[in-house]
């Protein structure tokens, strides 16, 4: 029995953010499209990451609204938290945005979607449930899994990861979290807020990618708020208790045994491949994901790769960013080429850390000291006074030029305070546009505007600068 063959101009493979983006775009703009899916419409982002995670995070958030609410001269009795309730939250966020990515929006814009799994047979035919997919170009946006460090015992014991954590109603008494990357340490926050008790184990340093100037402020807020974080942890394996989990950890004095009710994996992502039949494409890959060009094309140049699947940064609005340089490409003959010197990112615990472009040690590294580092911290603002919330700092980096090189900011809101840094770095501003801006009072935004007004302090206010205002007032 002959298999039915679909033709088309373009066929997205992945239907998370980038896939969908893709998708709505190209059809849109009159390409034929075909989108293939085999799991849950939406991808990682609003089934199991940035969605269900950042609602839970705002649950926590109300639940500890009164934890520190008496220096304002405000209190109350602790709030009872329902877990089963808030996980009913986090999946009523999930429905009410479902309906933006389902199978019936896209074939309503006419995009053919086919669920299933596909796989290349051929460099220009894919197949997914007995259909033959021909296009004139494809996208992977197949996006990533959780992956497991080799401890042993942990597959036995079993674990939670970000695609299950949502799906559990059970408060854990004590949950230990393995990874103090973002994803760990949000999660830590947010079911401390809750009410649970919460270990952290992290192998080398927590937040470990971003300037410890900034971790170092969010983990001492962290550790206040009563979570155990332990930095350079060593496990030695891992085995189910009889009322949860059992870690024994390397110690000074032998061997350390934490129990839990609940384990929680966030120590890595590996890319979704496995199903795709890459070979038979002429598509190469490694371990970080698939390999491509500056324009996201793979070794088979009529096949491009975006998001988590092609490596490098795995956020959301990567994703986003992909999906456009790839419709440029493959739809308009485009030569468009990836810019990755102002993508910006933020960690959503509480105090918020936010980075767009260079950190100080990248910087250094590439310019050596032809660099300026300048800081203002959130204690000097008055809206942050007024809020109580004076932890956190701003640092940029600079050339002694002036030209902007990228921004940290951790505190209050750092994830909308980045905006502006990220607006400066892509539009090749300097310094003194970030400066000279005027900002409405009190805001945090005046922040970001001191920290660069603090480029000019050294000149500013300089025995030279000194000289020429008093020479000056002789002339009346």
């Amino acid at each position: 029995m002959s298999k039915k063959i679909v033709k088309t101009d373009l066929c997205v493979i992945g239907a998370g953010s980038g896939g969908l983006s893709v998708a709505a775009g190209a059809v849109q703009m009159g390409a034929e499209t075909v989108l293939i899916e085999g799991g849950k419409m939406g991808g990682d982002c609003l089934n199991y990451g940035c969605v269900p995670s950042k609602a839970l995070i705002a649950a926590a958030k109300k639940a500890s609204a009164l934890d520190h609410s008496a220096e304002f001269g405000v209190t109350g009795p602790k709030p009872d938290v329902d877990y089963g309730k808030v996980m009913d939250h986090v999946a009523d966020v999930i429905a009410g945005i479902a309906p933006h990515d389902s199978v019936e929006r896209f074939e309503e814009l006419g995009v053919n979607v086919l669920q299933g799994y596909g796989k290349f047979i051929s460099p220009k035919q894919v197949e997914v449930d007995g259909i033959i997919v021909e296009a004139r170009r494809f996208i992977i946006s197949t996006g990533s899994s959780p992956t497991a460090p080799p401890i042993p015992g942990l597959a036995e014991a079993g674990y939670l990861t970000n695609e299950t954590l949502f799906e559990n109603r059970e408060m854990p008494e004590h949950l230990i979290i393995i990874g103090g990357g973002p994803i760990g340490m949000e999660m830590a926050q947010a079911h401390r807020r809750l009410g649970c008790q919460v270990t952290v184990l992290e192998a080398f340093r927590a937040l470990g990618k971003d300037d410890p100037d900034l971790t170092s402020v969010a983990l001492k807020s962290l550790r206040g708020e009563g979570i155990d974080i332990r930095e350079g942890a060593k496990i030695n394996n891992v085995s189910r208790a009889v009322d949860g989990v059992s870690i024994a950890l390397e110690a000074e004095a032998g061997e350390e045994i934490l129990k839990g009710s609940h384990l929680l994996v966030a120590a890595g992502r590996k890319p979704n491949i496995e199903r795709l039949n890459l070979d038979a494409a002429g598509i190469e890959y490694d371990r970080p994901g698939i390999k491509v060009d500056a324009r996201l094309r793979t070794t088979n140049k009529k096949v491009f790769a975006i998001g988590d699947v092609a490596g490098g940064y795995q956020f959301t609005h990567m994703a986003g960013y992909h999906a456009g340089i790839v419709i440029r490409n493959a739809l308009f003959r485009m030569p468009a080429k990836v810019d990755y010197s102002a993508v910006p990112w933020v960690t959503y615990t509480d105090p918020e850390i936010a980075n767009v472009g260079l950190t100080e040690a990248a910087a250094r590294e590439k310019f050596g000291e032809d660099i300026r580092v300048l800081t203002f911290e959130y204690k000097e603002n008055d809206r942050a006074r007024a809020e109580r919330r004076t932890e956190g700092l701003v640092k940029a980096i600079t050339t002694k030029k002036g030209k902007i090189l990228g921004a940290g900011i951790v505190g209050l809101q750092a994830g909308e305070l980045i905006h502006p840094w990220t607006l400066a770095i892509s539009g090749g501003l300097k310094i003194s546009a970030m400066a000279s801006f005027i900002a409405p009072y009190p805001t945090l935004g005046e922040i970001n505007k001191r920290a660069a007004g603090s480029y000019y302090t050294p000149s500013l206010f300089s025995e030279k600068t000194r000289k020429v205002v008093r020479f000056l007032s002789k002339f009346g």
